[in-house]
């Protein structure tokens, strides 16, 4: 008998589990207002049983007259597409350009004297990216002063709010060709839906609604790394959709780097090397804008006692491969660089290192953890930020709260095999969306160089790890 009752209960607990669970998945999803699209660029909003709806006006254009160069360098067909040549300064991104902004048939280029040169003759240029270049045979000699004038399509991120009277509201955001920003709210106000004004004025798809979760709703500058990352934390909290490792949340530290834990309450030296790529040297931004700057004034502010000295090892385009294969007496040996300073702490920070599989990054990492230990250094692994949307297999910048690279994958699961620290980036990263943000907005190079927001998300994902 008992055992029969025993079954029934079982039966009893998992089809209130299940149902639990589907009641929570709905409530998840519930929390954000439903956007659709009612026309071609109009959206309709539907929250708490009310329902607005809004023109959105069509992206703006900046027109550039005469802009000089008083030297081009020879068109190259065969180069990446914004390293064909000069990338015109309207469309430039840091290093880079802001691909398809650019309207292509407004392109003049001419003499001072006001000649008109002729596309294909005397200069070509790429659609994409906006880099422009002379012709060999053409008119515009190696040092001769050029002015081209174009327009150049700008962006903006428009707010849909609910007002402190309870009126439903449309705040359009400032255009911009590069990393627009959404509206700072006013106090009262709830935002509800974001939506991303992109492209050359043709229809809205449902890729630019990014309706705001009930959690991030309040926040005035949505821009603002701590609020956001407390609440990330809350959501997390709230709706149980994702498990937070030991590895990756508050008191890691203390409980797996004992000896930079000792350091810091004992108010001692610490000397921390922040070691990566070109998001770690960072040379797209003012230096106390880079994460290993603000994370060291955070870890400051939380050890007041320690002396805390970050030093920076960075080689741009590399990975931590990279580094590892450079010979005895390169600038960027590994075992000199690196290993050599003998750093009570390392941090690394290598997204190029994505292109590695799972059983290749556990490998690798593996090997770098003996080197570590080796020389008596604690570690903790920066996780990757995302970058390019294709570059990472996807299609939208909705919906990713999964970072689909395998190294991510990979190295989560090392991490918690190994009892390392691992400040999870690419999780905050993947709730972007959810707070109305297209992540690819902070990147300043619009693939892969996260801005002053993107690097404060590193340094909170770093300081979450020192949290007791």
């Amino acid at each position: 008998m008992n055992r029969v009752m025993n079954r029934v209960f079982f039966f009893i607990l998992t089809a209130l589990t299940i149902l639990l669970t589907s009641l929570i998945s709905e409530s998840v999803f519930a929390l954000a207002p439903d956007a659709s699209l009612t026309g071609p660029r109009r959206v309709k909003v539907e929250f708490q049983g009310r329902v607005a709806e809004f023109e959105i006006a069509s992206p703006s254009w900046l027109e550039v007259v005469d802009e000089r160069h008083d030297a081009l360098p020879v068109f190259n067909p065969n180069a990446s597409s914004w390293m064909k040549g000069r990338v015109l300064r309207g469309v430039n991104a840091c290093e880079c350009a802001v691909f398809g902004a650019l309207d292509p048939d407004s392109v003049v280029v001419k003499l001072e004297n006001g000649e008109i040169l002729v596309r294909g003759n005397d200069y070509e240029f790429d659609e994409s990216s906006g880099a422009l270049g002379r012709l060999a045979d053409g008119k515009i000699g190696e040092n001769v002063v050029t002015l081209t004038s174009y327009r150049c399509v700008e962006s903006r991120i428009d707010s849909i709010v609910l007002n402190a009277d309870g009126q439903f509201t449309l705040i359009q955001g400032k255009p911009r060709v590069l990393s627009p920003e959404p509206p700072v709210l006013e106090k009262g106000c709830k935002r509800l839906v974001n939506v991303y004004v992109t492209g050359r004025g043709e229809a809205l798809t449902d890729s630019c609604l990014f309706p705001v979760d009930d959690i991030f709703s309040d926040e005035l500058d949505s821009l603002d790394a701590s609020v956001f990352v407390a609440n990330v934390a809350k959501f997390i909290a709230e709706n149980g959709i994702a498990d937070v490792s030991p590895c990756s949340d508050a008191g890691a530290v203390k409980k797996f780097l004992p000896k930079t834990w000792s350091k810091l309450v004992n108010g001692e030296e610490i000397r921390i090397l922040a070691w990566g790529d070109s998001v770690t040297a960072c040379g797209f931004l003012p230096d106390d804008q880079r994460w290993q700057i603000k994370f060291g004034a955070r870890l400051q502010k939380m050890f007041p006692d320690a002396k805390i000295v970050v030093l920076t090892e960075a080689w741009g385009g590399r990975s931590s491969d990279s580094y590892r294969n450079e010979p005895i007496g390169s600038p960027k040996n590994y075992r000199e660089k690196v290993l050599g300073i003998k750093p009570d702490l390392i941090i690394s920070e290598f997204v190029n290192d994505a292109y590695m599989d799972e059983a290749t990054g556990a490998k690798r990492y593996g090997e770098m953890l003996a080197d570590f230990k080796d020389i008596g250094a604690e570690w903790i692994i920066l996780g990757p930020h995302y970058v390019r949307p294709d570059w990472m297999g996807l299609t939208s910048e909705r919906g990713i709260d999964d970072d689909p690279r395998p190294l991510v994958k990979g190295l989560r699961k090392f991490c918690e095999e190994n009892n390392t620290p691992f400040a999870d980036t690419p999780a905050l990263y993947g709730k972007l969306w959810r707070s109305g943000i297209p992540y690819l907005t902070l990147m300043t190079n619009n693939i892969n160089h996260p801005n002053d927001f993107g690097m404060e998300l590193f340094s909170a994902a770093l300081a979450r790890l020192f949290e007791e």
